[in-house]
C-alpha cells in the first residue's frame, strides 16, 4: 500500500517567501545605509578640512604646508620644515607644483624637499586642527589620510578647471562621487565649486577641467575636488 507523500501548504511557502523577502529587504537597506554613512564623511571630509586650514590660518596668519620654514621650525623645532609663504601649495623652492597625491614611504621622512602639499598635514596635525601622528621624524606625519571609500584625501593648487587650492578625494564609486556633488554642489561633474574627474588609475592627480559630466555604470571611479 502506497503511503501519501506530504509536501508544503501554500501557507507555508507563502511565510517562507514573506521570510525570504524581509531578509532581502534588511540586508539592501543595510547597504544603503552603509552607502549613505560614507557619503556622509566624504562631505565631512571637505567641510571639517576647509575649516581646519580657515583655523590654522586665522591662528597663525600663513597656509599650512606653505608657511615660511623659519616660522614653523621657530614654533615646532628643527625637524617641523615650513615652505615659501606664497600662498600655494608647492615645492620649497617651487620649481613645480606639487599634487595631493604624492604618497611618502616609511623611509620618505619630512625634509626640507618635503612637498608642501604633505607638510600640510604635518602643520595641521602639530597645531591639533587634524589628528594624526605628530612625529616630524617620521613618514606618518606627511601622509594624506585615508577617506570612507579607501581612497585619499588632500590638497594641490589649481586642476580640474579650477585656478585656486583645490582639496580632493580619490576613488570614489560613480554613485557616491554623484551624491556628494548632488548634496554640496550643482551635480554637474563640469563646472560649479565641486567638479568630477573619471579616473584611469587609483588616487591621480587633478588633471585639467573636466570634459564630461557624471556617468553612473557601476564601475566608474572618481576624483571629487573643492574649491577652497
Amino acid at each position: 500500500m502506497k503511503s501519501a507523500q506530504s509536501g508544503f501548504t501554500l501557507v507555508e511557502i507563502a511565510i517562507v517567501l514573506v521570510i525570504i523577502g524581509l531578509l532581502l529587504g534588511g540586508i539592501l537597506k543595510g547597504q544603503e545605509m552603509i552607502t549613505q554613512a560614507k557619503i556622509k564623511n566624504l562631505i565631512n571630509d571637505f567641510n571639517g578640512l576647509a575649516a581646519a586650514m580657515y583655523s590654522y590660518q586665522d591662528r597663525y596668519r600663513a597656509l599650512p604646508g606653505d608657511e615660511s620654514n623659519s616660522a614653523t621650525v621657530g614654533r615646532w623645532g628643527p625637524a617641523a620644515f615650513g615652505g615659501n609663504g606664497n600662498g600655494t601649495f608647492c615645492r620649497v623652492a617651487c620649481a613645480a607644483t606639487d599634487v595631493y597625491n604624492n604618497i611618502p614611504t616609511a623611509a620618505e621622512v619630512p625634509s626640507a624637499a618635503t612637498p608642501e602639499a604633505n607638510l600640510f598635514w604635518m602643520h595641521l596635525r602639530l597645531s591639533g586642527f587634524v589628528g594624526g601622528s605628530t612625529d616630524t621624524a617620521a613618514a606618518a606625519s606627511i601622509l594624506p589620510p585615508a577617506n570612507s571609500v579607501n581612497g585619499i584625501v588632500g590638497v594641490q593648487t589649481a586642476g580640474m578647471g579650477f585656478t585656486s587650492n583645490i582639496i580632493c578625494t580619490s576613488n570614489l564609486p560613480d554613485k557616491v562621487a554623484i551624491a556628494v556633488d548632488t548634496q554640496v554642489d550643482d551635480g554637474s561633474a563640469i563646472r560649479g565649486q565641486v567638479r568630477g574627474q573619471i579616473q584611469l588609475t587609483p588616487n591621480p592627480a587633478a588633471g585639467g577641467a573636466p570634459a564630461a559630466e557624471f556617468a553612473e555604470t557601476g564601475t566608474n571611479q572618481y576624483l571629487l575636488c573643492k574649491n577652497l
